[in-house]
């Protein structure tokens, strides 16, 4: 019974097989595709004709109201506008960590310049390779400079510094302006409002008013 059994079910493969094989000039139905548009799928250029869609154009636009990856954080700063650049401003608040990340950044990207003690003492200038001393951002020209103008800066360049647009990313951007304002703010500039809280941090008394109001304390 068995050796029957095995017989009938090598007869069936023999047969399957046989059956499978190409019978020369005689074209096979392959079978059925589940999704042939899926499988079999038309690909189109771009800008080419596309009967898909209703304008007739393959390329599309972004769908309304999506933020491309990469874009998430608002950039929308025109180059030349110097107006809006000192309006211009961002809702960001770093931490310590992420401000000690924009001194590493700004001691990369522009200690280089503008000195890693922001005093525009960088080593290409301090080496005589630059006729004009870099901008010294401890200088009072510069302590109460908008962060939308430095940010421009950084994003178009200005005189002879260049775009940092390629190399820095709007974060980072954000966090080296933080970064700045930061020591700026305790070196006579503006309340520092970058940190983490959100609530301002008051800038320094100088010390002349320290001593003064000491002195007078002590009579």
């Amino acid at each position: 019974m068995n050796n029957t059994k095995s017989i009938v079910v090598a007869s069936l493969m023999i047969g399957l097989g046989l059956a499978s094989c190409n019978s020369g000039s005689t074209r096979r139905n392959p079978g059925k595709i589940y999704a042939p548009d899926m499988t079999y799928s038309r690909a189109y250029d771009a800008y080419t004709a596309n009967p898909n869609f209703a304008d007739g154009q393959t390329s599309r636009k972004p769908i309304s109201g999506t933020v491309a990856v990469g874009h998430e954080l608002p950039d929308h700063m025109v180059e030349g506008d110097t107006n809006a650049y000192k309006s211009f401003t961002t809702d960001m608040r770093f931490n310590e960590a992420e401000l000690a990340e924009g001194k590493r950044l700004f001691n990369i990207y522009c200690g280089i310049c503008h000195g890693t003690n922001l005093d525009g003492q960088g080593p290409l200038y301090a080496s005589g390779k630059f006729a004009a001393m870099p901008a010294n951002l401890n200088d009072a020209k510069y302590l109460h400079m908008s962060a939308g103008t430095m940010y421009a800066a950084i994003k178009y360049g200005k005189n002879t510094m260049g775009s940092y647009a390629s190399q820095l990313d709007i974060k980072q951007r954000w966090m080296v302006i933080a970064y700045i304002k930061k020591v700026q703010s305790e070196n006579g500039g503006d309340a520092f409002a970058f940190g983490a809280t959100g609530t301002a941090t008051p800038a320094p008394v100088a010390d002349t008013a320290v001593a003064a109001t000491t002195e007078t304390a002590k009579h």
